[in-house]
């Protein structure tokens, strides 16, 4: 911070914190954790809040930046815990902003007229560090997002075995880019692991086929192929079985079936199975 406007104004905020650091802290801390309700202690709240102290401190007196640098770093850990753990924006800015009441409460408290006029680029200060706060805590809840986005997309597209040799990929919901890498991935790396010559593609709780989900549907297949599997197309709807033929798409040599216990008994055929009734057995 020093550097910027002569360092007087800066120098006597860093004598203030350092003079009155118990009452400061203490108060400090006692905000942090109303603020964040209970979620998380006032001895962990202390541990955290006593390192962005003494940092704070000696960056108003620091005049090449070096620890306005780790400062900045030590609220960005604490932003991107905070977002991991689930904390609201308000919740986690709290952390820094709590810091200006308290040194307020002090100043009033003191009478100190020539602390007032620190006190406004002190507080233009923490505003600076609360928006970088802030920026860490967005980019480390966007990561969370996207990593939970990213682990429902292998939870929907599970591999299941129905048989020796034989592979379900039940698929639900709208089969996407993203989601359709996602299936080629699972899928042939089950069919590697497993050594399976089949793998059945169930599309019954796919809501509805056009050319785009046709063509994720082919590149699957044609992957699959490149592995020495067949794969089987079940789940075919009277009314997505229009659409396909409305759309002139041709799937060519690919099996399609209208439910997966026909996909089942056609794979169960080609291993040399013999796919019998109750009553002729």
């Amino acid at each position: 911070m020093s550097g910027e406007s002569g360092g007087t104004a800066e120098t006597h905020m860093s004598d203030l914190l350092r003079s009155r650091r118990d009452a400061v802290l203490g108060r400090w801390v006692e905000l942090v954790t109303e603020g964040t309700r209970g979620r998380i202690t006032e001895r962990e709240v202390r541990t955290e809040l006593t390192e962005l102290y003494d940092l704070v401190e000696r960056a108003l007196g620091d005049d090449d930046g070096t620890t306005g640098g780790e400062l900045r770093a030590a609220l960005g850990d604490i932003s991107r815990n905070r977002a991991r753990q689930g904390f609201s924006p308000t919740e986690t800015a709290i952390s820094v902003y709590a810091l200006k009441r308290a040194v307020h409460e002090q100043l009033k408290e003191s009478g100190d007229e020539r602390g007032y006029a620190g006190f406004i680029e002190f507080s233009a200060y923490i505003d600076e560090l609360g928006l970088a706060t802030f920026e860490a805590y967005a980019a480390a809840r966007e990561q969370v997002i996207s990593d939970q986005a990213e682990q429902l997309l292998e939870l929907s597209t599970p591999v299941v075995k129905l048989w020796d040799g034989i592979l379900a990929l039940p698929l639900v919901g709208t089969l996407d880019s993203a989601r359709t890498q996602v299936v080629m991935e699972t899928m042939l790396q089950t069919l590697a692991d497993t050594g399976s010559r089949y793998a059945v593609i169930d599309i019954t709780g796919v809501p509805a086929v056009d050319t785009e989900v046709a063509q994720h549907l082919l590149k699957t297949v044609m992957a699959a192929r490149l592995m020495g599997a067949e794969c089987v197309i079940s789940g075919i709807r009277p009314q997505i079985a229009y659409t396909i033929a409305a759309l002139g798409i041709e799937f060519g040599d690919i099996v399609t079936k209208a439910s997966l216990a026909d996909a089942l008994e056609h794979a169960l055929r080609g291993s040399g199975l013999r796919v019998v009734g109750g009553t002729d057995a």
